[in-house]
């Protein structure tokens, strides 16, 4: 009896194998639906509207999108987590991916062991800008002025746990700055209180910044990332200013659930590297102050490789400041 039931569990595995082998040789033969992690009208469903098109010409299927918004993205990684491994169901997820596994203790799953990273779309580049009375014109003089006696430095952010957010303590960390951190519901309103002066700095995108810095309503110190950015080509890089560990990158990445064939982890792979390739997308994304990466650099590899580092990096910046949701 015990024989018989090793057997027909042996016989039903091997059956699984079997299917799931002739399904990804076969991939895709229906839609695929991409889970955007935030609502629409984001930078994140733009990224994925982008992709969209591009993607299902070189996989031969439609790709629809579905957003799901809310608790930071956290909610659509769950529901993503939980589909089926058989590549009909992918993620579009950033930086809050990896800083969630720390943000919130309670989640229902582990981002690297319950995805398996498909490849980096892009990075968004972000300027650390200034209210336009501010004082300082460059970032030595900046530093100086944060460090004087006395001085009180106002920090704007688009809301706790954020990219700008967790990026901003994490620079005035190895400044040595101490700041007043103000935590705002989006980009948007801490923007407007940037330019009135109601806060000194703030993570700014360099695509929105750059028109504003140019007609002198508001200050740009340092590209918060890895590459300067063309349409404010004198403004360095924290890397440029000395601080190699300050090159922090606001990232897109598609990923699919574990357990995901690998021979359709590289099919998912080969038609995002087309997609990123195709002249349409590269120009609506440097349009958009969005950089994409070296084609070595969108292997699924890399991108697991990127996870792991900034789970580890966010993870250690929230502990260290007692960053909690709210």
């Amino acid at each position: 009896m015990i024989f018989a039931r090793a057997l027909a569990a042996a016989l039903v595995a091997a059956c699984a194998l079997a299917a799931a082998a002739a399904s990804a040789q076969t991939y895709p033969d229906r839609p695929v639906t991409m889970i955007v992690a935030f609502p629409p009208g984001g930078a994140d469903d733009a990224t994925a509207r982008i992709l969209q098109d591009a993607m299902q010409k070189a996989l031969g299927q439609p790709i629809v999108i579905e957003n799901i918004g809310g608790a930071g993205g956290m909610i659509a990684a769950a529901r993503a987590a939980r589909a089926d491994p058989d590549g009909y169901t992918i993620l579009l997820h950033q930086d809050a991916l990896a800083a969630g596994m720390t943000l919130y203790p309670n989640l229902t799953f582990d981002a690297e062991k319950d995805f398996v990273p498909i490849g980096l779309v892009n990075t968004t580049t972000n300027t650390l800008a200034g209210r336009p009375t501010l004082p300082p014109n460059n970032f030595a003089d900046l530093l100086r002025w944060m460090k004087a006696p006395g001085q009180s430095v106002r920090i704007g952010h688009p809301g706790v746990g954020s990219f700008g957010h967790l990026a901003e303590v994490q620079i005035f960390q190895v400044l040595g700055v101490k700041t007043v951190q103000v935590p705002y519901r989006g980009a948007g309103p801490a923007l407007v209180d940037l330019l009135s002066g109601e806060v000194d700095l703030g993570p700014i995108s360099a695509v929105v910044a750059k028109p504003l810095v140019n007609s002198g309503k508001l200050k740009a110190y340092a590209i918060i990332g890895r590459s300067r950015f063309s349409g404010l080509p004198d403004l360095p890089t924290m890397s440029d200013l000395g601080y190699k560990d300050l090159n922090l990158d606001f990232w897109h990445m598609l990923l699919a659930p574990a357990g995901t064939p690998r021979r359709i982890i590289d099919k998912l792979n080969s038609a995002l590297r087309a997609a990123l390739a195709d002249p349409k997308v590269r120009q609506t994304y440097a349009d958009g102050g969005m950089d994409e990466y070296p084609a070595d650099e969108e292997t699924p590899e890399a991108a697991a490789i990127l996870l792991k580092r900034e789970i580890k990096l966010w993870g250690d910046v929230i502990r260290s400041n007692h960053i909690a949701a709210k």
